[in-house]
């Protein structure tokens, strides 16, 4: 179980549980900090009229374009474990 939950995801996306903490933080934070825009976009237009789309478009190259380029995943973006694909 400790090993499912700790290990087997982090080496499936070819990284340690520690580097694997730092880039999901950061990703988790970056998404944060993208939602705040667009509620404040929500409310006023124009204000980060491109802020979430452009979180998005950096978060998907980082996740996916760059991990299927250095060839670090042979899953692509798919999440064992998860819904998510």
């Amino acid at each position: 179980m400790i090993k499912r939950l700790f290990i087997l995801h982090p080496r499936s996306v070819g990284e340690t549980y520690a580097e694997h903490l730092v880039m999901a933080g950061w990703f988790g934070v970056s998404m944060v900090a993208a939602g705040v825009a667009c509620l404040i976009h929500a409310v006023i237009p124009g204000l980060f009229e491109k802020t979430g789309s452009a979180v998005i478009a950096r978060l998907h190259d980082r996740m996916v374009v760059n991990r299927t380029r250095n060839g670090r995943d042979s899953s692509a973006g798919k999440h064992p474990g998860t819904d998510a694909k």
